[in-house]
């Protein structure tokens, strides 16, 4: 077995979209639950990519409506230019080498536009719903380390070998690596200030992290500025420059409305419990609310924004891109 080093699992360069991100603040959209047809779906998407949205992110939740693999190889074929991402997928549903194959296919299909967006799960219940055990964090995130480099190995062009703790996977010259150059870009999701942004430096193109438990629990603008505070210590520890990351913010929901007379009717659209349960992170108001809140993250150092859009949401996408979007170009 090879022994693996930080050298070789830490990115080395400065990925181009990393450093367009880093020149622009830009905006990507989530849908959750995907649309139930496939046409819907696809309309939807095109659309996001003629409003100038530089992503869609797929949720990987299989009980859900739609897998996000299928889901981005098929917008993979129905899109030409927006970046299709994982929001987050998760390293126990499928063999690291699946995921391997599965990314470097859509990466390939799209012409090199895929973010692997990649986490330990955070739903018990859905780890049950089928049939997967559910392991300790600390176990889960060893896998995590495991996961990565076994990627990395897989899409080399050299015979590659790993023989972990918990996952093995090899490559014997047989594997169709993806297009992207230097290297697919990956996200690392969460906000944990011991482990997971340790994992962001180490191997990460991208932090993303938002104010909900399950994103990263990041509720103020002063846990935004401490976390990447712990981000940059832990690049200086490897040598690694911290602008090498693309920082990027999780809204779980966003819902917004033109008038501000509008927003209690339009809260009333959507199912009580999703609301309840996103209270933390909701970000709900007119577009000139939406503009001050990610000005505040902007300026504590957030350089990218995903909006998580409930289902059949189509206005907020619409002012979203109308609206806000233009007060950051």
């Amino acid at each position: 077995m090879p022994t693996e080093t930080v050298g070789q699992v830490t990115p080395q360069v400065l990925h181009p979209w990393v450093a367009e991100g880093q020149r622009k603040i830009q905006f990507g959209i989530s849908i959750y639950p995907q649309s139930k047809e496939w046409t819907e779906f696809f309309d939807i998407v095109k659309r996001i990519e003629e409003l100038g949205y530089d992503s869609y992110w797929a949720y990987d939740h299989p009980t859900a409506r739609t897998d996000c693999w299928t889901a981005l190889a098929a917008l993979a074929t129905q899109t030409s230019t927006i970046r299709l991402g994982t929001m987050i997928d998760c390293i126990y549903y499928r063999p690291v080498y699946l995921l391997a194959r599965q990314a470097a296919d859509v990466d390939r299909l799209s012409g090199g536009r895929l973010v692997l967006g990649i986490g330990i799960g955070d739903a018990p219940d859905e780890f049950a719903d089928m049939g997967l055990p559910f392991p300790p964090t600390a176990e889960r995130q060893q896998t995590l380390d495991e996961t990565i480099t076994i990627l990395r190995g897989l899409w080399g062009s050299e015979p590659f070998e790993f023989n972990g703790k918990y996952l093995s996977a090899r490559n014997k010259l047989g594997f169709h690596p993806p297009v992207q150059q230097p290297h697919i870009p990956i996200m690392i999701a969460g906000g944990g200030e011991k482990v997971t942004l340790r994992q962001v430096a180490k191997y990460a193109d991208v932090s993303n992290f938002g104010s909900h438990v399950t994103t990263g629990g990041a509720y103020e603008i002063a846990d935004v500025i401490r976390k990447y505070d712990v981000l940059r210590g832990y690049c200086e520890e490897i040598d690694r420059p911290f602008d090498h990351i693309l920082r990027s913010h999780f809204t779980m929901p966003l819902i917004l409305v033109e008038r501000a007379d509008q927003l209690e009717a339009r809260l009333a659209d959507f199912p009580k419990a999703v609301l309840e349960n996103c209270k933390t992170s909701l970000v709900a108001g007119t577009p000139e609310d939406a503009i001050q809140y990610y000005q505040s993250l902007a300026d504590a150092g957030v350089q990218y924004f995903v909006a998580n859009i409930l289902d059949q949401d189509w206005q907020t996408i619409e002012l979203l891109a109308r609206d806000v979007m233009p007060a950051f170009t």
